[in-house]
Parts: structure tokens; sequence; C-alpha cells
């Protein structure tokens, strides 16, 4: 808060004293309407009731335009309330209508007043406050804060230079820093914190630049270029519900903003499209979630964010329709645009699977385990891949069978049948007897494990239910219609 804040506490008490005397040189001050506001805002500030007291001093102003005692009483309030920014105009004012106005206040008063000025090094108005600190020190040279923040005017404006020397090299980390040290000295310096967030916005750094960009929207009234760019940022960043918001403080000064309406309707479309379609997706309707995110794409095809999460939730939807290759594919551009992208991955991986490539599979988990380790879907799912990519390396009763880790019970009956009867031994026409009682061991070992829901979970999240090693006491298995497989088994010929 500026220094000025700091002595309001005495001036309404020699108010009165230099009233009249300032009176005389007005001639508007006798108007009954100015007079009463002027009366009452005393009386609330005597009584430290200053948003009132303001709002009778607003009218005053109003009221006599050309009165700067009116002026000057607003700027003390303003100043006692914290809003050095606000009284600023208001002493700029006063100066203007009555350049001798500080000669009928004592030394400490025109102290304090003109040190407030302090205010303009806050704004980056440098040359003025430089100005001002000067006049000060005519007045007062020993005067220790007019001395201080004299000495940083100069080192400010070196950084600013320096800055846009920097920026204009591409460096703009190093501008970063140069303005981040004329910000501290000067925070609302709209125009330093502009160039502070274009620096931000070109390293990639959007959360940066906003945080920037924001504070621009209170120190510059109407500042619906502001909220525009705010509003684009959260769109480059997939944040379609933040960038709604921001577009529509746009849209509450100008309803019809040549950029942020049409903007607006771009959003409000995408937004509801997205929205849509992650409803669909957690009521599992993924068919319907499928035609609402390609109307996505065609709304916005060119954010990468916004298109990466797309794909993503293509990837996600075809793999829950059990379409591997679908799957891969749209996972695959959305891990063009985002290379880090867990959910991509493993949704993908979960694709391999699907399509029984385990090793790649078993590498898209590993990358999942490297950029989030502590995610449990990743862990999980690199121990499962992991396990069946160990499995296929035995026997694969998907395989055996012909058929898809999607296959259907029906499927599976269907096909051990067929098989059945092709390698049965008592049956089998062909000379090598003995593959033809492998083979049929295998069929029936498949169809065991795969007709039985439970067997089939197990040997779906990578055990073999009928893996001696992976049996406690295990040693044999048996087929569930009674095959005692071993030394001079015979074969019961039973479709199940």
């Amino acid at each position: 808060m500026c220094s000025f804040g700091q002595i309001f506490s005495s001036l309404h008490l020699i108010f009165f004293s230099l009233e009249l005397k300032i009176i005389g040189v007005s001639s508007k001050l006798s108007a009954p309407e100015v007079e009463n506001h002027l009366e009452q805002g005393k009386k609330l500030l005597a009584t430290g009731q200053l948003s009132d007291a303001l709002g009778h001093y607003h009218a005053a102003v109003e009221g006599d335009p050309d009165n700067f005692l009116t002026y000057f009483k607003r700027a003390t309030v303003f100043l006692a309330m914290g809003r050095s920014r606000s009284a600023l105009p208001d002493l700029d004012r006063v100066l203007e209508l009555r350049p001798d106005f500080f000669q009928f206040w004592p030394v400490f008063v025109l102290t304090g007043a003109v040190t407030t000025r302090e205010c303009l090094l806050k704004q980056g108005r440098l040359d003025e406050a430089h100005i001002d600190y000067e006049a000060v020190l005519r007045k007062s040279p020993d005067n220790p804060e007019a001395l201080q923040q004299l000495s940083i005017i100069d080192p400010i404006k070196r950084d600013v230079l320096e800055a846009r020397n920097a920026i204009d090299m591409g460096d703009y980390q190093s501008a970063i820093e140069l303005l981040g040290r004329a910000i501290e000295i000067a925070p609302w310096d709209t125009e330093l914190r502009i160039m502070r967030a274009d620096c931000h916005e070109n390293m990639g750094d959007y959360i940066s630049a906003i945080s920037d960009i924001k504070p621009t929207t209170k120190l510059i009234p109407d500042n619906t270029a502001a909220y525009l760019r705010l509003s684009e940022l959260h769109y480059e960043m997939g944040e379609l519900e933040d960038a709604l918001r921001e577009i529509r403080e746009c849209l509450k000064l100008d309803p019809d903003h040549k950029e942020c309406f049409p903007f607006y309707k771009k959003l409000k479309k995408l937004n509801k499209q997205m929205q849509a379609a992650q409803d669909l997706i957690n009521k599992g309707e993924y068919e319907e979630a499928l035609s609402k995110l390609k109307q996505a794409l065609k709304t916005e095809s060119k954010i990468p964010t916004l298109v990466g999460k797309a794909r993503r939730q293509l990837c996600h939807c075809h793999l829950k329709l059990q379409n591997p290759s679908d799957a891969i594919q749209e996972c695959n551009e959305a891990l063009k645009l985002d290379e880090n992208d867990v959910d991509a991955l493993c949704d993908r991986a979960e694709a391999h699977i699907l399509d029984e490539m385990y090793d790649d599979a078993v590498n898209d988990y590993q990358k999942a385990k490297s950029i989030n380790e502590h995610l449990h879907k990743v862990q999980e799912g690199l121990e499962r891949a992991l396990k069946l990519q160990k499995q296929s390396k035995k026997r694969d009763y998907y395989k055996i069978l012909g058929l898809k880790r999607s296959a259907t019970k029906k499927e599976i009956l269907k096909s051990y049948r067929k098989l059945a009867v092709q390698w049965h031994p008592d049956q089998y026409k062909g000379g090598d007897k003995k593959k033809a009682e492998k083979m049929f061991i295998d069929v029936a070992a498949a169809k065991e494990v795969l007709s039985d829901s439970e067997k089939r979970a197990k040997y779906d999240s990578g055990e073999d239910p009928l893996d001696p090693e992976a049996q406690q006491g295990g040693g044999h298995w048996g087929h569930q219609g009674g095959f005692p497989f071993g030394e001079g088994f015979q074969f019961k010929f039973h479709f199940n």
C-alpha cells in the first residue's frame, strides 16, 4: 500500500481548518447538492465508513467536475482503502486544476502526497515517477523513501530494454527473467505482463501465460482482448469449460464482439459434442460415442490436445467393441500428438492383447510405467501382459481352436466339435497317430478351459488352469469328460 494511506487518519482533522480557505477560490462549491455530498462524506470519513464516504465523493465529483477539492478528497479515500491505482487520476486532476494546490498544506502532507507517486512505479510510468521523486527531494533532500525509489528506476528501464532485445533474438527465458524483475516493481504495468505472457506462450507454458494475462482484466477496463486470449489459451490446453468461462466474460462486456462471439459458438458446439461422447462412453454405448467423436473431429481438427483426446477416446471405444485393428490405429494417432499419453498407451496395449501381439503389449505397458509407475492400471496391465507373453510361448488355447480372444462360448464349442472329429485318434486317417493324439489332447484342453467361465477368466489374466507349474501339488490335469491322460489311456469321445 502507498505511504499516503498511512497518514490518511489525520487528514480529516485538518480538512475543516483549510476548507474555507480553499473553497474561497472556487466559485462552484456553493452548490447545495455538492455541499451536501461533501458534508456527508466528511461525516462518514470521520467515523471510518470509507465505502459510504466514497459514494458521496463520487457524487460530488460528478456534480462539480471542476472542483479540485472533491477530487483530492476522493483520492484520499481511495488511498486509505488501498486503491492507490484509482487515486492517481484524481491527484493528476487536482494538479491540473490547481498547480499551486499543495502550498496550502502542511509539509508532512505535501511529502506524503507526492511520495505516493511510487504508485506510478507500480504502473510502469517510470518517467513521471522520476519527476515526482525529484520534486520531493527538492523540498526534502534527505527523504529516504524518495531516494530509495529513485534509485531503482534506471535499473528497471535497463531490464525492460534488455528484455525487448532478448525477445527479438528469440531468447524468451532470459526475457522472462528480466521482465520478472521489472514486474516485481511495476506489477500494474499491463504492457510488461503481456510481453511476459507472449514469452511464456512461445515456450509452450500456457499456464504461466494465463497467470500474467489474468490481472490485466482488472487493470484495463472492459478488457475484451484479455478475456479472448485467456479463452484461446485454455482452448489450446484442451480445457473447454475454462475456455467457455473466459469467453463468456468477453461477451458480458460486448455481446456482439466480432471475435468472441463466433469463438463462443464454436466452443459451445465442441464442448457439447465432447460431453455427449463422454456420457455415452460412461454408459457403455460405444457405437454412439464413436459417432459423436467423429463429429467433434470435424468441428476441431487442428488443436493437438483436443484432437489427441478425441483420438484416444475413439481408440477406447474400438477397444471396448473388440476392434483391435481400429483401436491400434486411433491410439497411434493419439500418441503421435502426445507420446506420453498413458491412457492411449494402456488402451493400445489392451488392443495388442486382443490381437495376440503380447510383445507389443508388454512394450506399451512398460513405457506407460516409465511415465507413471504408481498408476494401478499400468502395474496390473503390465503383470497380465507379461503372463500372457509367457503363456503364449506354451500352449495357446485360442490358437488351438483357431479363434480370437473375443470368441463366444458357442463359437468355442462349435470349433471344438469340428477339430475333435478331425483329430480323434480313432477317426484319424493319417499316418502320424502321435500327432493326432497330441492335437486331440490340446483341443480337449482348450475346450475345457475356454468353455468354463471361471477357468477362461484365469487364462485370460495370464494363468493357465491346466499348467502343472501353476497348480499346487500339480502334475496332472484331466478333461472334464473324463480323459485319464497318461500312458495307455483310452479315448472316450464326448462332445459336451
